[in-house]
């Protein structure tokens, strides 16, 4: 399991494995043990994460590459000094030259090859991260047919919350609280390898105290939650209309409610009422309404019941 639990952290398993991995660490016996490995195991490789982002490769690079590597062929054999007198390389001495071809030849394969290389794993990604919020659509699923409507924050006061959503599932045993479903693959969150959310009991404890402002900035993890809509003033219950496009979750947006940074590609991934997701590219999330403003412009509940604004954890209504 040790090395289904390394491609699992980076995104190396197919579905079917990814599906068995996850269904081990949720299991009650072997979960615990697993979990505490698979947090070892991203603590271990968390240098690495300095690797993963992309890198600009100056233009015309490539063709330049391949421009010196023909040039130097055409360079007259290097000559070397010897007892005899200066000639020729002796057989089987190392050629200077072959190894700088080789080494240009390389560069050019890494130029080439690279970009392929980071599209492979932004999409292995962005697929791992598709796949965590399909988890969290169950759950919300599962508490809307229990409840009635989907997971709804108070009204006022300070547990009035975009991200009170992930406590509440937690507490009803509806998702791990650190089996890292509310983690977009490397993100600061992520990558900080300590995400844990918390119960609505611990939530309610830390009123007050230093402590609360971390929880509720990171309780909802890298997925931004609905900010309902009001009514006459008042927050309304967020009613399960299986609605095909009203969106209820999204990658969580940055403080200005323009965009969210999850993914390097620009893409965001948003989860409808009825329970599809879709990825939208940065000029499809305010084409016709914005997923992170209210029809006023602010980060803040709608202001009709067909006003979707999704919130960052911290976010009020």
């Amino acid at each position: 399991m040790r090395d289904d639990l390394v491609g699992y952290l980076f995104d190396a398993l197919d579905v079917s494995e990814v599906e068995r991995v996850e269904s081990a660490l949720a299991d009650p016996q072997s979960g615990p043990a697993l979990r505490r490995e698979l947090e070892q195991l991203r603590l271990a490789t968390k240098p690495l994460a300095r690797d993963r982002s992309a890198m600009e490769v100056p233009p015309g690079l490539a063709q330049r590459t391949i421009q010196s590597i023909t040039q130097s062929s055409a360079l007259p054999m290097p000559r070397v000094f010897t007892p005899e007198g200066v000639g020729p390389p002796r057989v089987g001495s190392k050629n200077r030259m072959d190894r700088l071809m080789l080494a240009a030849i390389a560069i050019a394969a890494s130029v080439l090859v690279g970009p392929l290389l980071l599209d492979s794993i932004t999409d292995s990604q962005s697929q791992r991260a598709e796949r965590n919020l399909q988890k969290v659509s169950v759950a919300l699923q599962g508490y809307a047919e229990a409840h009635r409507v989907f997971p709804t924050p108070p009204d006022a006061g300070p547990l009035s919350r975009a991200g009170l959503y992930a406590p509440t599932l937690v507490s009803e045993q509806r998702l791990l609280a650190d089996d890292g479903t509310l983690l977009c693959p490397g993100t600061a969150l992520a990558n900080s390898g300590s995400f844990r959310i918390p119960t609505l009991e611990e939530l309610k404890a830390a009123v007050g105290t230093e402590h609360f402002s971390e929880l509720v900035a990171n309780m909802g993890g890298d997925y931004g939650y609905t900010l309902g809509y009001r009514e006459a003033g008042k927050l309304q219950p967020n009613a399960n209309n299986n609605r095909q496009h009203h969106p209820i979750m999204a990658d969580a947006p940055n403080d200005e409610g323009t965009k969210s940074s999850n993914h390097p590609d620009g893409m965001h991934h948003v989860l409808y009422e009825d329970g599809h997701i879709e990825r939208l590219a940065l000029d499809a999330i305010g084409h016709s309404d914005h997923i992170f403003q209210n029809h006023d412009g602010r980060v803040a509940a709608g202001v009709d019941a067909e006003d979707a604004v999704i919130g960052d954890s911290h976010h009020q209504p």
